[in-house]
């Protein structure tokens, strides 16, 4: 249409490594139950509202197969439903106090917990039928959301050693989300948006590297070869520029990559827009056409920031300081900002009245860019506006209902047309092919937060496991005597290729956890393997073993129909 500035597509990724049994405080399943209490059930609120008022969300929404198979999970319902209680409970013990304390305001807070809580219980229960991915399926199934998948556990995959095991781990995310959405996915999150195009390459860590580089795929072409249609990436990988920074130096290995990738490595490309899909391949081989389209800048930086965006705002919940016994939180971020012991009360009407002209700026913002863009380039854009969705409502605790009167004032713009990512792709198919740079958005645009001198061995133990997995899925993937075992040393092997592993010992949150983790996944898989080999030579197994693959097969239990045949050469 002739006034139309452009297209918004707005794009929340959600992920939560698996935590199942995996500890609960202050590190395992309360990161689940928390992000759902706070972020999963109130956005699906939110979209369920908009729909009623007679807006459709137009939501792209990732959802990990790795946080799918836990939300699936009956043990999710029933730990959920018990943390909110426990939640309920800490607010109603908390008021008897503060009664006792004669502070009225804590008192009032303290219920508004206990309602929150209750009416999250009651939505969960009543409303989504303790089924978050059927509510999340059924947003799809009637047209108003669209769902995209991910490498099964959130993999690296840069840094995965082969192609089989970065082919395994996109096709079983595309497998399991057949298996839970009924459908074939169409856009692809890449876990930290890290990219690597074909060139020859070797293994980061020394005693893995082959006499000479080896040609790998580029990233693209695994999606194109499973029937994959787009996939995002930061801005400084469409333009080429040089992202590695002093990364590299600070790690020989990271060193090493980067000059084996810049011999074809190109300038960058000021003539590339951030609001225009492309289409990409770095091998020149034919494939099936893959798009790129690539998370704004501008309207980021007004939603991801607390220094100078909206989850900064003094008014808003402060997510650091909180009350024991309960954990729950009574203050306002207040100012200033990081002195936490001269917080505010918390004041959720003045919070939420705050939201609506916040909605505005955000609409306002979107606009200008897209305008902007149409004047310098002739043709409507597409701003592609990607957050963690675990930002909304748990880091920035009024960040869900914010989103319900941003997506309201958009749809009041006739200038913007709302879409699905996978929606305007077909009506919008690029023609121009384009070629990224190495990268992620991780600090220094490279590899550095998931691979230096902290987290090498990390990635020894992997390359290690999946050279392993290779062996034994080619050896005896057609035995019936182990095929049990096998099937769980893959999903240990799967677990372990985790990204969030290097990236919480990097940045030291949870890092003696996740290290911990690293260590168990490839316990088990290494005794997973020595059983495989016992029973395959017709040796005798100790009880202790079964035990453990019992143990392995209780606690690691995602992804029931993994097929041992992905990891087998073809």
């Amino acid at each position: 249409m002739a006034g139309q500035l452009g297209s918004f597509a707005l794009v929340l990724h959600s992920h939560i490594p698996y935590v199942l049994a995996h500890g609960r405080w202050p590190h395992g399943m309360d990161w689940l139950v928390e992000v759902a209490a706070e972020s999963y059930v109130p956005l699906l609120d939110v979209f369920n509202r908009l729909v009623a008022d007679g807006i459709s969300p137009k939501v792209t929404l990732g959802l990990t197969p790795i946080l799918v198979e836990q939300l699936a999970d009956e043990t999710f319902a029933g730990e959920f439903e018990d943390y909110l209680r426990g939640k309920i409970a800490a607010a109603e013990a908390n008021s008897e106090d503060f009664q006792r304390e004669a502070r009225p305001e804590m008192i009032a807070l303290a219920g508004y917990w206990r309602d929150f809580y209750a009416r999250v219980l009651r939505q969960f229960v009543d409303t989504y039928d303790r089924n978050l991915v059927g509510a999340f399926r059924k947003l799809q199934d009637d047209g108003h959301i669209e769902i995209l998948t991910s490498s099964a556990t959130h993999a690296y995959l840069p840094l995965i050693g082969t192609d089989i095991c970065i082919d395994a781990q996109i096709n079983l995310g595309i497998s399991s989300y057949r298996h839970h959405f009924g459908r074939q996915p169409r856009g692809f999150w890449l876990p930290e948006c890290a990219y690597r195009p074909a060139y020859p390459w070797q293994p980061p860590i020394a005693s893995f590297q082959a006499k000479k580089p080896t040609p790998r795929k580029g990233i693209e072409e695994f999606l194109a070869d499973n029937g994959l249609e787009y996939f995002f990436v930061d801005s400084h990988l469409l333009k080429g520029g040089e992202a590695i920074g002093v990364y590299a130096e600070r790690f020989k290995a990271l060193e090493e990559m980067w000059s084996r990738f810049k011999k074809q490595y190109q300038p960058e490309d000021s003539g590339r827009s951030p609001y225009a899909a492309y289409l990409v391949n770095s091998s020149g081989r034919p494939m099936a056409p893959v798009a790129i389209l690539t998370r704004d800048p501008e309207t980021g930086i007004q939603v991801w920031s607390g220094d100078v965006g909206y989850p900064g705002d003094e008014w808003n919940l402060e997510f650091h300081r909180k009350h024991s016994p309960g954990n729950l939180r009574y203050w306002r971020v207040s100012w200033p900002r990081h002195d936490l012991g001269r917080k505010e009360l918390y004041e959720p009407v003045r919070a939420l009245s705050r939201l609506s002209p916040q909605a505005g700026h955000f609409a306002e913002t979107v606009r200008r860019v897209l305008g902007s863009h149409r004047e310098q380039h002739s043709d409507p854009g597409i701003l592609s506006a990607a957050y963690d969705t675990e930002l909304f409502g748990h880091w920035w605790f009024e960040g869900a209902e914010w989103l319900y009167y941003a997506i309201r004032r958009l749809a009041q713009d006739p200038g913007i047309k709302r879409v699905t990512c996978g929606q305007y792709l077909l009506d919008n198919p690029p023609l121009t092919l384009v070629s990224l740079p190495e990268g992620s958005w991780g600090e220094g645009g490279y590899h550095w937060i998931w691979l230096n001198e902290w987290t090498a061995w990390v990635w020894e133990k992997i390359y290690k496991c999946e050279a392993e997995m290779t062996a034994l899925a080619a050896e005896f993937g057609a035995d019936p005597r182990v095929a049990t075992v096998l099937r769980q040393a893959a999903r240990e092997l799967l677990l372990l290729e985790s990204s969030d592993w290097p990236f919480s010992i990097s940045t030291w949150a949870s890092r003696d956890y996740a290290e911990q983790r690293v260590n168990y996944h490839f316990d088990k898989f290494t005794s997973l393997s020595k059983i495989i080999r016992q029973v395959a030579a017709g040796k005798a197994i100790e009880p202790d073993a079964w035990n453990e693959l019992g143990e392995a097969e209780d606690r690691d239990r995602c992804f029931p129909d993994v097929d041992p045949g992905l990891w087998a050469a073809t």
